[in-house]
């Protein structure tokens, strides 16, 4: 009876080799416990032989099929972005989007994956020491983990990327955001490393496609703290090197589901369960 008086929501997920993601299971079981239809797809660029240059083409063809909403993940979180007509705060800061809203033949971006990383680290690491903070990743991602992690009152933190243009942009405009705490390109890992209470590791390296470690082993050192944003596998080589040193860990899963969290908010103007969403995403990964 509910599900009849409740307008079936339609949604997709753009990214390149995204055939394992979970983010269409945790939408549609949310859905189906709340009792309306939601369908959820995947616009997988690899198996459409896209590129980001077809965004144009795949945002028009998402409105024309009525989609309620887009997930926009590697490699166009920041390609999408001349393409959308507003921006919420933090996409506009973080210069990402994760998130569109597709409504009134407008197109909203959010970026739902900065709160997604906050939360997750919250419940996850709750006592963590944020005095010296090592980052690897400066792309769409690695701009959500730090705006995140300066959120939640890191004082000094050291931004890694092997596109050092793209580590300094991001500093310049977190500096910008966050003017109270030291912000600067990493240029000696091992150094930063040995000063650091905690690394945050946001770069596909670790995902089943891209395997092996995003830094020397022998860099990491019981006292570290190591968050990990890599879902797919939730053991990553780096989590595990980790472990091994008795280091504090967090998976990836809490920053998928969290965000997924966000995004079905806006998608359907519902206030999802956030326990029984955490609950299926445990089921998906155990």
């Amino acid at each position: 009876m509910t599900e009849t008086l409740l307008k079936p929501i339609k949604a997709a997920l753009i990214g390149s080799g995204i055939q394992a993601s979970l983010t269409p299971a945790m939408h549609m079981r949310e859905g189906a416990a709340q009792g309306f239809s939601y369908d959820y797809e995947l616009l997988d660029l690899s198996q459409l032989g896209a590129t980001p240059d077809d965004l144009p083409k795949l945002l028009a063809d998402a409105e024309a099929r009525g989609l309620s909403g887009l997930n926009i993940t590697h490699p166009c979180k920041q390609a999408i972005i001349p393409f959308l007509d507003e921006l919420s705060g933090e996409a506009r800061d973080l210069r990402a989007v994760n998130t569109v809203v597709l409504k009134n033949g407008r197109r909203y971006g959010h970026n739902t994956d900065w709160w997604g990383f906050a939360e997750s680290f919250r419940r996850g690491l709750p006592d963590a020491e944020l005095d010296s903070v090592v980052q690897l990743g400066a792309g769409g991602a690695g701009a959500a983990t730090a705006y995140a992690i300066l959120s939640l009152g890191v004082r000094k933190l050291a931004i890694f990327d092997r596109e050092p243009e793209r580590a300094v942009d991001l500093v310049e405009a977190l500096s910008a955001l966050f003017p109270d705490a030291s912000i600067a390109t990493g240029r000696d890992l091992a150094a930063s490393m040995r000063s650091a209470s905690g690394l945050i590791h946001a770069t596909p390296t670790g995902m089943a496609k891209h395997p092996g470690l995003p830094l020397p082993a022998e860099l990491l050192d019981q006292r570290h703290w190591v968050a990990e944003i890599v879902y797919f596998p939730l053991e990553t080589a780096l989590l595990k090197a980790a472990r091994e040193l008795g280091c504090r860990t967090l998976d990836g899963g809490g920053m998928a589901v969290f965000q997924a969290v966000g995004a079905f908010r806006l998608f359907t103007g519902r206030d999802p369960d956030v326990d029984r969403m955490l609950a299926h995403f445990k089921s998906l990964t155990s």
